[in-house]
């Protein structure tokens, strides 16, 4: 995972914001990872990122063994400061998602540096799976 910081400071309001996109398709999302209210997880989500970046749930990011998957796109800002996609996977636990909405908090890709318990949830998808997100 990319560890850049610009200046620590969270992006201000009206800015541009990271992109975070939540797979709900054939398997994340869906009793195929039992034990987790899907619905709460992304709710949960949305709430706590509200103002600060765009959540939008997607039907499958074709990244199935890595059920639930989560993908940090960086804002322009963070881009601009070398920020990628960062794509996460097994996000299965209140914690890693309370760790997740922290860092986009402060500023995500390129403008932040993750927690580093999110090396553990890091993973990279296919050429094809990136162009068909990136698209």
């Amino acid at each position: 995972m990319s560890r850049r910081r610009t200046s620590g400071a969270a992006p201000s309001a009206g800015a541009p914001q990271c992109m975070v996109t939540v797979c709900r398709g054939c398997c994340c999302g869906t009793p195929k990872v039992p034990g987790l209210d899907h619905a709460a997880q992304l709710s949960s989500l949305k709430t706590e990122l509200d103002g600060v970046a765009r959540v939008r749930a997607v039907n499958c990011l074709d990244a199935c063994e890595q059920a639930n998957v989560i993908v940090v796109q960086p804002s322009p800002a963070g881009r601009a400061a070398g920020g990628a996609p960062v794509w996460l996977g097994l996000v299965n636990d209140p914690d890693a998602m309370a760790d997740i909405a922290a860092w986009i908090r402060a500023g995500g890709p390129g403008l932040a540096d993750p927690p580093d318990i999110l090396d553990l949830y890091a993973f990279g998808p296919s050429r094809r799976v990136r162009r068909t997100l990136e698209a």
